[in-house]
């Protein structure tokens, strides 16, 4: 397939990838709706999401679709997923990724982020999901902080199957990633939208939202400053310190954050 082709099936992809989120987010949010602003979607001051991004890209070689969540309650987690495609002098690669950044933790919601994730890994091979989760654990960890930023989730770069059905299997599995984004995270956010908090949790939501901001502004590759912007939280609260209270919820989620297989859970109980 020429690489014109190919940009225009990956094109395609995304601006659909697009629309299936921003009216699954919608619906689910019941009261805001989404702005247009170019390619990108942008949702603030809702009933359920503070603000939620949804970005197309279209640059030179490059064609990618961002998404970023904020929710207005803290026993909600935010949400993060990015897949990019680059076609350049012949080659041609695919690269994503999606993590889960919640500010309590709940089992039953971390296991079902990851299974459903290594779900859609499973159709492009039984191994890959174990190196798309490490790979993600890795890229997220804070080492000014010494602690993850989230749950992980799964990362990717550089893919390309060998064989002459390679780009075929590549662009399938990317299609199922960004299908895959509206079963992981919002049954979640059904699950937790409606749970009582007060301003403890508030405060503690804000101060977790600073590991999003940090991670978020670090230098990556082919990173879009604008599309960067967009994916911020609208409010975010930094301290010096901000050790939680021994014993209470906010101190265990430290614990919960390092890195485990969450995918394999046997005894998750519903909370």
């Amino acid at each position: 397939m020429p690489s014109g082709d190919r940009r225009d099936a990956v094109k395609a992809m995304v601006r659909a990838g697009q629309r299936e989120l921003v009216a699954e987010l919608e619906r689910l949010d019941g009261e805001a709706r989404f702005g247009r602003s170019g390619r990108a979607r942008l949702l603030e001051n809702g009933a359920v999401f503070e603000r939620a991004c949804v970005v197309v890209t279209e640059s030179g070689e490059t064609v990618g679709l961002t998404v970023a969540v904020h929710p207005r309650n803290p026993y909600v987690p935010a949400f993060h997923a990015r897949f990019r495609y680059c076609d350049y002098a012949g080659s041609w690669w695919f690269a994503g990724v999606a993590d889960l950044l919640p500010c309590y933790g709940f089992a039953e919601d971390a296991a079902h982020f990851h299974r459903t994730l290594k779900t859609c890994c499973d159709t492009l091979d039984p191994a890959f999901h174990a190196q798309a989760k490490r790979a993600c654990d890795d890229l997220y960890r804070l080492p000014h902080h010494d602690e993850p930023r989230g749950i992980g989730g799964i990362a990717f770069d550089h893919l390309r199957p060998p064989g002459p059905d390679g780009w075929r299997r590549a662009a399938a599995f990317t299609a199922a990633g960004i299908a895959a984004l509206a079963p992981a995270y919002l049954p979640i956010v059904r699950r937790r939208k409606d749970r009582p908090h007060g301003d403890r949790e508030r405060q503690w939501q804000l101060h977790r939202r600073g590991r999003f901001v940090e991670s978020a502004l670090a230098p990556t590759p082919a990173a879009d400053a604008e599309t960067v912007l967009l994916t911020l939280p609208p409010l975010v609260r930094w301290e010096t310190g901000g050790t939680p209270e021994p014993g209470s919820a906010e101190a265990e989620l430290v614990s919960f954050l390092e890195p485990r297989d969450w995918a394999a859970e046997t005894t998750v109980a519903a909370s």
